[in-house]
């Protein structure tokens, strides 16, 4: 108990932490759209809602692929849409359903 965890980052960016037995500790996977303002995470898939899914592939076109860090800028007024989302050095306006389809690993701030 009180064990501090150690963050560390493998050359395919993929987010994990090891405890002082260095067994590891994988971070869970959330929606972007649930994902809290400022907090740094990475991307970890972008869900198809049917075969041939335009908007899937067009969030996977922009960047969101497997590995890319992200966070959420900010929120539309009372939290409604858009999201401003960064990944990378630039910014995209994105609805909370377009932001629900991308599941990132959360980091440790």
């Amino acid at each position: 108990m009180g064990e501090a965890l150690r963050q560390s980052r493998p050359a395919h960016r993929v987010p994990f932490a090891y405890n002082a037995n260095h067994s590891y500790l994988q971070y869970p996977t959330v929606r972007l759209s649930d994902l809290p303002k400022g907090s740094p995470a990475v991307v970890d898939r972008v869900d198809d809602a049917h075969a041939g899914d335009p908007i899937a592939q067009r969030l996977r076109d922009l960047g969101f692929v497997d590995g890319e860090p992200v966070r959420v800028v900010a929120c539309g007024p009372l939290g409604a849409d858009p999201l401003l989302i960064q990944i990378g050095s630039t910014r995209f306006a994105l609805r909370r359903s377009e932001a629900a389809r991308i599941y990132v690993k959360a980091e440790a701030a």
